[in-house]
Formats: structure tokens, C-alpha cells, sequence
């Protein structure tokens, strides 16, 4: 297996090409070590936290319209990493303003969602025991419902409607690893 140093491209100029409230795209040259040089594309977002909300025999998920796949999806809760704030603050903020709920936050795994494209990274975490403590807290675009499902039916239907979201399934994978379930 080579090195990494033998792969690792030079980044030289970056260009924004379009800025919009959730992330910017990029044009960046790039200089190979084989010194092919070329322009692509990045995409620079915010860092995201997802939550997995657990209960004895269920998760606690969210439903909710998402506008590319223009058709509602059962999720996790999770969203944007603000700037300044930890992941960990993130997933425990994300769980109280869809659930209404606080619970332990165990950090899972941190991945790049797609890294062709995003600069970004995807924190997901474990909430253990969740209990209410409240109402939802959402943002006035942010219309959703929670609810619980059983693990098995989520683990059944992931890659299925309404469990179609790719960074779920990450996450399920994810728990699944740290409960040894593979």
C-alpha cells in the first residue's frame, strides 16, 4: 500500500462559487504529486450531529418533509453543529428541541458524509435513556413529529421508505457497532 504523502493532492486556490445559507460551494485547484493539476469541487458545510435516542426496546425518532427527497422521512434528530459549539452540545441541544428530552450523550464515531464532495464531518452519538423534560423547540421551517419505534423495526426497514436517509443508516451502523450486534 502506498503512503499517504504519495496521494495527497495540493490544494491551491479556492474560489467560491455559490454561498447559501446552509453551505458553500467551492472551486479548488488541485496539483497531484505526479503534478496533474486540475479544478473540483467542494462543498463546505457545517459539521452536523446526529442522536440516537434509546429506550429499553425502542428508538425515539423524528418524522419529517424533506424537501429533495420531497417525501417524508423517519430519522434520527440530529442538525447543524453551530459555530463555537462542541458536537457532544450539539446532539444534546438537537435531542431536547425535537423530543423535548435530555438523556447521558455518548460520543459513536465521526464520519465524512460523502468525501468526494463535503469538507464537513457527521458526529453521531448515543442518548441513553431518554426522559421529557419539556416541550419541542423547533425552528419555524422545522416542522416534525416524534415518536417511538421499535429498534428492530428500524433495523428491518433501514433502506427503505421512510427509512431512506444514508447518514441513518451510518448512524444505525454505528450503534450497532457499539453494541456488538454485527
Amino acid at each position: 500500500m502506498a503512503d499517504n504523502e504519495s496521494l495527497r493532492w495540493k490544494i491551491g486556490r479556492r474560489k467560491k462559487l455559490l454561498h447559501t445559507p446552509i453551505y458553500d460551494v467551492l472551486s479548488q485547484h488541485e496539483t497531484a504529486p505526479n503534478g496533474v493539476e486540475g479544478d473540483y469541487i467542494a462543498i463546505k458545510a457545517p459539521d452536523w450531529a446526529i442522536v440516537i435516542p434509546e429506550t429499553e426496546k425502542d428508538f425515539l425518532m423524528v418524522k419529517q418533509f424533506r424537501h429533495s427527497e420531497g417525501d417524508v422521512t423517519v430519522e434520527f434528530p440530529g442538525g447543524v453543529v453551530d459555530p463555537g459549539e462542541k458536537p457532544e452540545d450539539a446532539a444534546a441541544r438537537e435531542l431536547r428541541e425535537e423530543t423535548g428530552c435530555e438523556a447521558e450523550i455518548v460520543a459513536l464515531g465521526a464520519l465524512n458524509p460523502n468525501p468526494a464532495l463535503f469538507t464537513n464531518r457527521v458526529h453521531v452519538f448515543l442518548a441513553k435513556d431518554p426522559h421529557r423534560v419539556g416541550d419541542l423547540s423547533l425552528d419555524p421551517d422545522e416542522l416534525l413529529n416524534f415518536f417511538p419505534v421499535p429498534k428492530a423495526e428500524v433495523i428491518a426497514g433501514m433502506g427503505s421508505a421512510p427509512y431512506v436517509n444514508a447518514l441513518m443508516g451510518t448512524a444505525l451502523f454505528l450503534w450497532m457497532r457499539a453494541k456488538e450486534m454485527y
